[in-house]
């Protein structure tokens, strides 16, 4: 295996990591806060349950797209260098608009840090689908 794989590999392991972490985070501590915060607003019950959804969503998502771009990374299919780079540029976009939307805060600047991580590992990776 080349080293600019090797090197790709790291970088996409690591940014699906970061994308796991985040879904995490989002999935069972922030979500343990949505729900009080919820139940003081005056949003309708049917709103509260979208936002559940919603919010419940997002990480499932991030989750998801973590387990394509680790499968894509450490395969050695030709539409390998595709899929990472897909799955970072996605996020990259959502991590922009987010910040854009709702400023920086943590959230943002981890998955802007996996999506970095996952589009860096796509851009180096060989385009051959060979794993040397």
């Amino acid at each position: 295996m080349s080293g600019r794989n090797k090197a790709s590999r790291v970088f996409v392991v690591l940014g699906s990591l970061d994308l796991f972490v985040s879904a995490a985070l989002h999935c069972f501590a922030g979500y343990r806060k949505l729900s009080p915060l919820l139940a003081a607003s005056n949003l309708s019950p049917g709103l509260q349950a979208a936002l559940r959804v919603v919010f419940l969503s997002l990480g499932w998502h991030w989750a998801v797209t973590a387990c394509v771009a680790l499968l894509a990374g450490l395969s050695s299919t030709g539409v390998r260098k595709i899929l990472i780079l897909l799955c970072g540029l996605t996020v990259l976009l959502e991590a922009g608009v987010g910040a854009g939307m709702m400023g920086f805060f943590i959230g943002n600047e981890l998955i802007g840090s996996a999506a970095l991580l996952l589009v860096c590992g796509g851009l180096i990776m060989d385009q051959s689908g060979s794993p040397s």
